[in-house]
């Protein structure tokens, strides 16, 4: 996939855990993870807003473009 999603890196700058994140952004923990491992197929600009208000960062720091090669 072209998009790599780099939230484990982010969280880690900011020393958060994924348990902590879900709690603070309203989402499970479950799906934190599925965010983490770019399992996803799509995110809510809404939880992609709370994410970036939480972690003090701007979507590019989360979300990176790799094209395939």
């Amino acid at each position: 996939m072209a998009i790599v999603v780099n939230l484990d890196v982010m969280l880690a700058r900011r020393k958060m855990r994924s348990k902590e994140l879900a709690e603070h952004i309203g989402i499970t923990e479950q799906n934190v993870s599925l965010l983490k491992s770019g399992k996803v197929r799509g995110v809510r600009f809404e939880t992609l807003e709370r994410i970036c208000a939480a972690l003090d960062c701007q979507p590019g720091d989360i979300l990176e473009y790799r094209p395939d090669q």
